[in-house]
């Protein structure tokens, strides 16, 4: 008999199947607070995306949670539209315009706020919304067309089919099957060509930008997604209580939105249900416990939620969910033995073969590789970049073309990284001429450098290190990938995205590293980690190459293996541009060699040439070639 193998999917479907079966069984107070806990959940989610994986730390979402709320709440109550309301159209329809209506409002002020606030960094992100959340919570209660403080009351419940929603039974229904889909479409989401651009952000925005990558535009989209789910849980709840007023989203409900995504896990989706879980059940029990334990009323459960955050800070850093999720795969593990083993799944739990796609890789949308060696790829002319009254860079010239290696070498201090950064669109020159592909790049960010065909590498390493080597070498290739959000969410991207994965692969397998596919890229060694870099380079198919230390970290038959294929590169017709310490083997591989000293290039030519140097024997060579 054939064994069914059991995917974390498929427990998850059993799991609500269960809670399915048993809700009309559950007392309406447990139910009530089961609804509130999906309710929590679905803000808690949008929060995990913008915070634990983008990496934009926010306390107001409780606002954009009012927005939603008090949206419907005066559609559906204002005089004004009950008077202009069409006779022929029935008023159940009043909830769900009000639904559009919050979400419209919701996705304006969440542009408007995240155009203004997302350019700031560190602790002014928070500080800012902090600010915007009071002043929202503030304006609810002062605009006496939403009520004042006293708040709006006698909404009309959801109505589907005729089938009213009144009760929290019937809406808990509906609450939890938004929160169900809301996680699908967000792992979908996070499982594409789109989610690895949204977990660079919190990695590397220099980085992303550098794989053509728009880091602000990808910012402001999460942040307004996570606000529009933020406000259908606003209606939702409105809907359900029949009343809204400011108290439910003040500053502090914010904060325990943040505390329920953080304890939860707030880099995992499922921890957003799981922190609200906690929280909501913690927050019941503690109304009731700490007034008589302490003999009075009042807010006593906050000093518990922050003493609940300092241990979980210390104990779980990355939150409850990654240590609860390794405890029940050991507890499972025996039964799913049994039922049959599982193939290795992504987010969502499906295997490549469930996915049911074919693997063929799309026509390339890089320009084709030229097959002219003489031809310029790649010429910066005088380029200055100073720093105070450091100059990194002084009138630093250097062409690249086709079919070639370029190597730059000089001591460290020399100017090079900075001189990379320059000519990749990351760092702007203060003086200079810089074309690309012919085109002038003088002030253009590095996202426009990888459309034209640049990949590059870092001399310090910049990758997922969390994430699978895999997903780190697709992330090069964004460019060639056209499936948006949406598309993502529903899961129409499937055939692009394993062709991406696929070319993945290739890069890997041409690198050498293909056993570490599955492999977080942090656990590999430094050597292997640069060598990622350039799988991920070479899956953007760039004409231009700029290796930043490739050799670094690297055995000696290692480097045989990445001189070998540095040339089968050269010979397809790439650029490469190195930067290397390692003398013997840039003198191996390079054409042409420019020498930089204190920031000024001293000399350029054939690797005979630069040997035999007066200015860079003194200055750099020397001493490596008496040893």
């Amino acid at each position: 008999m054939s064994r069914v193998a059991m995917t974390p999917r498929k427990l998850t479907v059993l799991s609500l199947a269960a809670l399915a079966v048993c809700w009309p069984l559950l007392p309406d107070f447990t139910v009530s607070v089961l609804a509130s806990i999906a309710l929590y959940a679905i803000v808690a989610a949008g929060l995990v995306l913008m915070t634990g994986i983008a990496g934009m730390t926010s306390f107001g979402q409780a606002a954009f949670v009012g927005l939603g709320a008090y949206a419907s709440a005066w559609l559906c109550t204002s005089p004004h539209i009950a008077a202009a309301w069409p006779p022929v159209l029935p008023p159940t329809l009043l909830p769900w315009l009000g639904l559009l209506l919050g979400l419209a409002v919701t996705l304006s002020v969440a542009w408007v706020l995240g155009a203004a606030t997302l350019r700031l960094s560190g602790h002014y992100l928070p500080l800012c919304t902090i600010a915007w959340g009071l002043s929202l919570y503030f304006l609810f209660g002062n605009l006496e067309f939403l009520g004042g403080h006293t708040g709006i009351g006698g909404l009309p419940p959801l109505t589907i089919m005729g089938l009213s929603l009144a009760s929290p039974r019937a809406l808990g229904v509906l609450a939890w099957l938004v929160l169900m889909l809301a996680l699908w479409a967000l792992a979908n989401l996070l499982d594409s060509r789109e989610g690895r651009a949204i977990r660079a952000l919190k990695s590397s925005r220099v980085m992303a930008e550098s794989m053509g990558i728009d880091t602000a535009r990808q910012r402001i989209r999460v942040f307004v997604l996570a606000a529009l789910l933020a406000s259908i849980s606003g209606w939702l709840y409105a809907h359900m209580q029949r009343f809204v007023n400011p108290t439910p989203f003040s500053l502090n409900i914010g904060i325990e939105y943040l505390f329920m995504a953080v304890v939860g896990g707030s880099g995992h989706l499922w921890g957003a249900l799981l922190g609200s879980t906690l929280i909501t059940l913690l927050k019941e029990q503690l109304q009731d416990l700490l007034p008589r334990l302490l003999g009075a009323s009042g807010n006593f459960e906050v000093v518990v939620f922050g003493l609940l955050m300092l241990i979980v800070l210390q104990g779980f850093p990355q939150g409850l969910w990654p240590s609860l999720a390794r405890r029940g795969q050991r507890l499972v593990s025996p039964f799913m033995s049994l039922v049959g083993q599982p193939g290795a799944s992504g987010a969502t739990g499906e295997t490549l073969d469930e996915r049911n796609v074919e693997i063929n890789p799309p026509a390339s949308t890089s320009p084709p590789l030229t097959t002219d060696p003489g031809e310029t790829l790649l010429d910066a002319r005088e380029m200055t970049r100073q720093f105070g009254g450091l100059i990194a860079n002084d009138k630093v010239s250097l062409s690249l073309q086709s079919g070639e290696i370029h190597a730059l070498i000089g001591p460290n201090g020399a100017g090079k990284s900075t001189f990379f950064n320059l000519i990749s669109g990351v760092d702007r020159a203060d003086d200079g001429v810089l074309t690309l592909m012919g085109q002038a790049m003088a002030g253009k960010p590095a996202r426009e450098f990888a459309r034209l065909g640049l990949g590059r590498t870092f001399q310090h390493v910049k990758l997922l290190s969390a994430r699978p080597v895999l997903e780190n070498v697709a992330l090069g290739a964004y460019r060639s990938g056209r499936a948006g959000w949406l598309q993502a969410m529903l899961r129409l991207d499937r055939r692009e995205e394993a062709a991406t994965l696929h070319r993945a692969r290739f890069q890997l397998a041409r690198c050498g590293l293909q056993a570490h596919a599955d492999d977080a890229a942090g656990e590999l060694s430094l050597g292997q980690q640069r060598i990622v870099e350039i799988a991920r380079a070479l899956a953007g198919e760039p004409r231009v190459l700029l290796l930043d230390e490739p050799a670094a970290g690297l055995r000696h038959l290692e480097k045989r293996a990445l001189a070998a294929l540095l040339n089968q590169l050269r010979q397809q017709g790439l650029g490469i541009l190195v930067v290397e310490h390692d003398m013997d083997f840039v003198m191996t591989i390079a054409d042409r060699i420019t020498v930089l000293n204190f920031g000024a290039v001293i000399a350029s030519g054939t690797p005979a040439q630069i040997q035999q140097d007066p200015a860079v024997l003194d200055a750099y060579l020397g001493g490596v070639l008496d040893e």
